[in-house]
């Protein structure tokens, strides 16, 4: 699962505004800011948020317990 601070990252490199991404994603400004905040999101929820940012040209990486993100095209 995405972790709140690599979903701040993604949003800092796409210079996107919580309210413009939460349109994206399908969800209330509110709702996304929880989850920003990482406030105990529902995998549901973060799937859609890694579809959007996916969608757009992110990657959420994970190797040997580390995570990150990355703008790119193809799979990790």
């Amino acid at each position: 699962m995405i972790t709140s601070a690599q979903i701040r990252a993604a949003r800092a490199m796409l210079h996107i505004g919580q309210i413009e991404f939460a349109r994206m994603a399908g969800m209330s400004k509110t709702g996304f800011n929880h989850v920003e905040n990482g406030n105990d999101p529902r995998a549901s929820t973060l799937k859609a948020i890694q579809s959007a940012f996916e969608e757009r040209g992110i990657r959420f990486v994970e190797t040997d317990g580390e995570v990150g993100v990355m703008i790119g095209k193809g799979k990790p």
